[in-house]
């Protein structure tokens, strides 16, 4: 006779049950060496020759690869004592392009902590929606796609004003500057990908935002192995892809070591959408634009050198940008109305 779940759960002192499938909590599904996010392999968009796996990060229960930068963070502010009983009342406020914002809007309302997300207008509606119904209040700022330093009228500038002004109101994780965010992904994303690919891993092909998930990683790849490649894409300047920086616009971020990165591709910004629709229609994966730009940029390595064993990171999925889709896409919103 087989137990049931809440038998089979409540048998092993309150731990999750991996094999089964079957959590105390939702933050018991926050990725881990051992309940890692899945590794799929591209069939039928990779050039002959050449092995990719997509990372699927939006299958993390809040939607991103932000969850874990977000995790790591917030778990290290209430371990300083900057949040939980040594602060009550305070809550947190971040600059984001919406990933890293909805991640920590949703953390921060299970610990019972406020969060304020200070947004650029030009942030997609559904991600700006998202927020607010994670629990999130919103400010929306007149600033670049991603937020950038300068005026303090900007996401960044109007974020820190809070956090000063309003210090015991707010803490500010930071995640431009805040090591925890890379560790994050030392603790996690790496050792994932060396355990999934049995140490198999050739390159990883990732993006540049806060360069949290390129440089966590590849700290901890390249102590495994330091002939790992890891290959960052940039769009082109001027580009609409939420949450990620070409380059020239890096100087936000304190977490960015050339030395651990291979190579630089640019890929023209337009691709992140048109690849993003060909992955959905090709290969069944529902990968968001930034998912588009990286597959791009790794289809372009494994046909000019081949790839042996490469990990595309797949930072989240469509859902969140069907209004910039559409607008890069216009076909998709033209239907057969009946009778017409």
């Amino acid at each position: 006779m087989h137990s049931s779940p809440e038998n089979r759960v409540r048998s092993d002192a309150g731990r999750p049950d991996l094999d089964a499938r079957v959590f105390e909590s939702v933050l018991d599904m926050l990725p881990s060496e051992a309940n890692p996010t899945p590794l799929v392999r591209l069939q039928r968009l990779v050039p002959p020759g050449s092995t990719l796996y997509a990372k699927l990060e939006w299958m993390n229960p809040f939607g991103s690869v932000k969850d874990r930068a977000a995790w790591e963070m917030l778990r290290d502010l209430e371990e300083r004592g900057q949040l939980g009983e040594a602060k009550p009342g305070r809550g947190v406020v971040e600059p984001t392009s919406g990933n890293t914002g909805l991640s920590l809007a949703a953390l921060a309302s299970m610990r019972g902590y406020g969060m304020r997300a200070v947004v650029p207008s030009k942030v997609p509606d559904e991600k700006k929606a998202l927020l607010r119904l994670a629990g999130a209040e919103v400010d929306v700022t007149t600033d670049a796609l991603c937020p950038l330093p300068g005026s303090e009228d900007g996401a960044i500038g109007l974020a820190r004003t809070y956090a000063r002004a309003q210090g015991d109101k707010y803490v500010m994780p930071n995640q431009y500057e805040n090591q925890a965010n890379a560790r994050a992904h030392e603790r996690t994303t790496g050792p994932e990908i060396w355990r999934q690919t049995a140490g198999r891993v050739t390159h990883v092909f990732t993006a540049l935002g806060t360069v949290g998930t390129a440089t966590g990683l590849a700290r901890y790849l390249r102590k495994q192995n330091p002939d790992v490649k890891i290959i960052a894409v940039q769009p082109s300047p001027g580009h609409d892809v939420p949450g990620l920086r070409n380059v020239s616009e890096l100087s936000v971020s304190k977490l960015f070591d050339p030395s651990l990165i291979s190579e630089i591709l640019e890929i023209p910004h337009e691709l992140a959408y048109t690849r993003a629709a060909e992955l959905f229609r090709r290969e069944g994966l529902r990968a968001g634009p930034s998912s588009g730009l990286i597959f791009e940029g790794a289809r372009r390595v494994a046909e000019r050198d081949g790839v042996g064993l490469g990990v595309m990171i797949f930072c989240d999925d469509v859902f969140k940008y069907v209004s910039s889709m559409r607008k890069h896409l216009p076909e998709l919103g033209k239907f057969n109305v009946e009778g017409e």
